[in-house]
């Protein structure tokens, strides 16, 4: 007779953060295997999710089958002075048996201080009756800071209220988060910009040369010119996702980028790091009706970007992304400043593919080297379910 094991009962809470959501654990709850990285540790995030899944729907999990929706993320206490959390993200694969640990999740970022302060992680002298508590967040997979400004409202976190988020349906309460000296000089040449340039010419195997921005503020990202692609940057999904061919136009742009950022050593290293670099291209502001059916007006924003998440247009904006857009825009010369109407400029309104999003960034120059010194952006979080996840053993 054979035997079968009961399922694993781990605490977890299932949280939107921004346009995302993801299965958040406290470090102390996850099996003894699970609480350092390794092998026991993905296998076990793979199976919260639901994957590898073939049929690509995440049917026996809790991944959504999108990149937005196949999240997981581990806070503990923070191993930094100073700092009140760290918070770890890994990006799980849909269909393959993989995690990947080399990015942050900027949009998820946001339900970590109201994570961190539900669970316990935030004194209760500094929890005010009303008010706002800035939560120090050190993002561990990149070594960055975030400060999270979470309302208060009879000493619980805020979470109704009447901030509306392009991407999310239904309004909630405004979180402000500030991305402290966000650029995570991976690559070559330590520096915001790897290659050393704003503007570089990029060999694409099969595309020819392209004009590039590539940048490492945020989330390291590869800006292009939408029309080089033939696009105009009003996209929705189905243009680019149901298009097998730009799909892989799209990825051998990321490898290009990836090389040449110093990022990875070799083309085939690219899919063991899904996650990193994106790919977003950008083009002067022009009217589109978004995905849910609103119309944006080309002078309600300075520019449209349309990016590239795990092989697939992204429907909104990775708040990373969003991160190097707001960057990239402050740095007069780069492609998406010019796309943005050239100048120097603190702040960015964009299209994306469900709206619009403002993001702020502040650059200076430092012996001859552009650095950013933090980027701006309000986004939302609630807590969608709360209790443990089953997960079986084996």
């Amino acid at each position: 007779m054979i035997h079968f094991s009961p399922q694993l009962r781990i605490p977890a809470t299932y949280m939107r953060g921004g346009t995302s959501k993801g299965v958040f654990f406290r470090l102390e709850d996850l099996p003894v295997a699970a609480q350092t990285p390794g092998p026991a540790r993905d296998a076990l995030l793979l199976r919260v999710i639901g994957s590898p899944d073939p049929y690509g729907k995440h049917t026996d999990g809790m991944g959504g089958a999108t990149s937005s929706t196949s999240k997981c993320v581990i806070i503990a206490p923070a191993s930094v002075p100073d700092h009140d959390v760290d918070y770890l993200y890994g990006q799980v694969s849909i269909d393959s048996a993989f995690v990947d640990w080399s990015g942050n999740c900027g949009n998820l970022s946001t339900a970590v201080g109201p994570f961190a302060i539900t669970n316990g992680f935030i004194p209760a002298e500094r929890i005010p009756d009303n008010g706002t508590v800035t939560v120090r967040i050190w993002q561990a997979n990149i070594g960055k800071t975030i400060l999270a400004h979470v309302p208060i409202t009879d000493g619980q976190v805020q979470e109704t209220g009447d901030f509306e988020v392009d991407g999310v349906t239904f309004p909630a309460a405004e979180i402000v988060l500030e991305f402290l000296d966000p650029s995570d000089d991976e690559g070559d040449g330590g520096s915001m910009f790897p290659t050393g340039h704003l503007v570089d010419d990029l060999d694409v195997p099969g595309l020819g040369t392209l004009s590039a921005t590539m940048i490492t503020a945020g989330i390291p990202t590869v800006f292009v010119n939408a029309n080089a692609l033939g696009y105009d940057g009003t996209e929705l999904q189905p243009v680019i996702n149901d298009d097998k061919a730009a799909l892989a136009k799209l990825e051998a742009i990321r490898v290009a980028g990836a090389l040449r950022m110093g990022l990875i050593k070799t083309p085939e290293e690219a899919a063991t790091r899904q996650h990193t670099p994106k790919v977003a291209f950008v083009a002067p502001p022009k009217a589109y009706v978004s995905s849910a059916g609103k119309r944006i007006a080309a002078d309600a924003i300075d520019l449209n970007v349309r990016a590239m998440s795990m092989g697939k247009l992204h429907h909104a904006m990775m708040g990373t992304a969003s991160v190097a857009i707001a960057t990239a825009a402050a740095v007069p010369g780069t492609l998406v400043n010019l796309a943005a109407g050239g100048g120097p400029r603190d702040a960015v309104r964009f299209g994306h593919p469900s709206g619009t999003l403002r993001v702020g960034a502040s650059v200076e120059l430092r012996d001859g080297q552009w650095a950013v010194t933090r980027a701006v952006m309000s986004r939302s979080a609630r807590v969608l379910m709360e209790g443990w996840v089953r997960v079986p053993q084996g």
